[in-house]
């Protein structure tokens, strides 16, 4: 298991402050200079010992990069004071021995920081472009640099802490496959989106429900098509889902507007006794005021431009048939009323399936990633309290409902819910939120 060892940190940097502070001593015995060498490839060396249960090279090396870093800051308020105090005694030490601690200083922590940010830089999956760009800028910035190099290590350090701990635990459920449900498991993705074999819609979500046992398929449809068309399509995934796997049924798992493409699908086109349960993330079942208000207030000519730039790029990337404004009205507040008043008649249709809805709720709009950050504010004035694109009233549905919520500045988004950017948040761990979702469905014998 995963543990980390905070003595390490402190000796380390007991052995680099050391090191540094030695070189004063070659005025006694030239000896003393073995000595500075000694505890320089000590100070090297430790670092690999700071925590045991480290899964894999990537995160081994990040640690080792990432426990230099960290000491890095403690190191200097050590040998930059002791050589300013140096410079008052300049003519009992005199100028050789302070400018040969100067030098060395110098050189071996310079040393020091730079395999431990390179290392850094080169593992982190977590420390993304913004981050590396500001700790770049910011590096002969003092003080600042400084700052920014907390927020690095303290990034760095918790990925190393959380996917070692994901693959331990991932080791000691592998035999009880806590994701092998008796139906395969059907993904499917919202608007403006496609499923991508190099770039899945879910993120890291589908590889950590497959390592748990789960069998995944995905729904496929367009990326920008009406509710009805898209749910023609997902029938066709349905099928070849049950042709290819044997089994009766499925378990669907749908994002934003793929969730009302599945209810669609279930209800209106005859699928479903083909469909175990229905599981919607992040759903607008009672529509966006925020996009309808888009479109009413739009200029024609604005929306025309951006539709047919968005078609065309759109069957570029695989769609048939895109269409851009059907997609969008589908989601408005009049345009999911009449697709519930559609699909009312046939409620019925849903009595032997298990249904269940999940929401989020953005913190604060500056913590959301491009674009939700931007709108957030928008959709709070017309929907309330959101996830970047969807009112918390708009995503309860089914037989059970969860809100989620976490602590801190950011919260949960839109985009968060599919591990869109691949990033881990504080106090709300999506994978682990999928392979509970998923585990619920085996435990309910689905």
């Amino acid at each position: 298991m995963f543990k980390e060892r905070p003595a390490i940190k402190v000796l380390d940097g007991i052995f680099i402050t050391a090191s540094c502070l030695s070189t004063f001593l070659y005025l006694f015995s030239y000896w003393f200079i073995a000595l500075t060498v000694v505890l320089a490839v000590l100070a090297f060396i430790l670092p690999g010992f700071y925590a045991k249960g480290i899964a894999g090279f990537r995160l081994k090396t990040c640690s080792y990069g990432n426990t230099i870093l960290s000491v890095f800051p403690f190191t200097l308020l050590v040998v930059v004071p002791v050589f300013i105090v140096s410079l008052f005694f300049h003519e009992q030490l005199g100028w050789p021995a302070i400018i040969t601690y100067a030098c060395v200083t110098l050189g071996l922590l310079n040393l020091y920081f730079w395999v431990g940010i390179i290392l850094v830089y080169l593992t982190s999956k977590q420390i993304g472009i913004r981050m590396r760009l500001i700790g770049i800028f910011c590096g002969m910035i003092p003080i600042a640099n400084l700052f920014a190099l907390s927020i690095i290590f303290r990034i760095a350090g918790r990925e190393v802490r959380e996917e070692s701990q994901r693959y331990w635990r991932n080791l000691e459920r592998k035999d009880l496959q806590v994701c092998k449900t008796k139906y395969p498991i059907l993904m499917v993705h919202g608007v403006f989106f496609r499923d991508s074999e190099h770039l899945n819609y879910w993120g890291r979500v589908p590889a950590e429900l497959i390592k748990n046992g789960a069998t995944i398929y995905y729904g496929g449809q367009e990326s920008a098509g009406d509710v009805h068309t898209c749910a023609l399509q997902l029938k066709k995934a349905i099928v070849k889902c049950l042709e290819e796997t044997g089994a009766d049924k499925v378990n669907i798992i749908a994002h934003s507007k793929g969730g009302l493409d599945s209810r669609y699908c279930v209800s209106m086109l005859g699928m479903a006794p083909y469909v175990a349960s229905l599981t919607t993330i992040n759903t607008p079942h009672h529509g966006c005021e925020f996009a309808e208000y888009l479109m009413n207030k739009a200029p024609e000519k604005l929306r025309d431009t951006v539709a047919a730039a968005y078609n065309k790029g759109a069957k570029l990337a695989g769609d048939i048939n895109p269409d851009f404004i059907k997609a969008v009205t589908d989601l408005t507040k009049a345009g999911v009323e009449q697709l519930n008043k559609e699909m009312e008649p046939m409620a019925y249709q849903f009595d032997n399936i298990y249904t269940q809805s999940f929401g989020s709720k953005l913190n604060h709009a500056v913590n959301g990633r491009f674009p939700l950050n931007m709108s957030y504010h928008f959709v709070k004035h017309f929907d309330g309290y959101n996830d970047g694109l969807v009112g918390e009233e708009s995503f309860r549905w089914g037989s059970n409902y969860q809100f989620l919520t976490n602590r801190g500045l950011r919260g949960i988004s839109h985009a968060d819910m599919i591990d869109l950017n691949r990033e881990n948040i504080d106090g709300f761990d999506i994978r682990e939120f999928y392979v509970n979702v998923v585990k619920g469905l085996k435990d309910r014998g689905l």
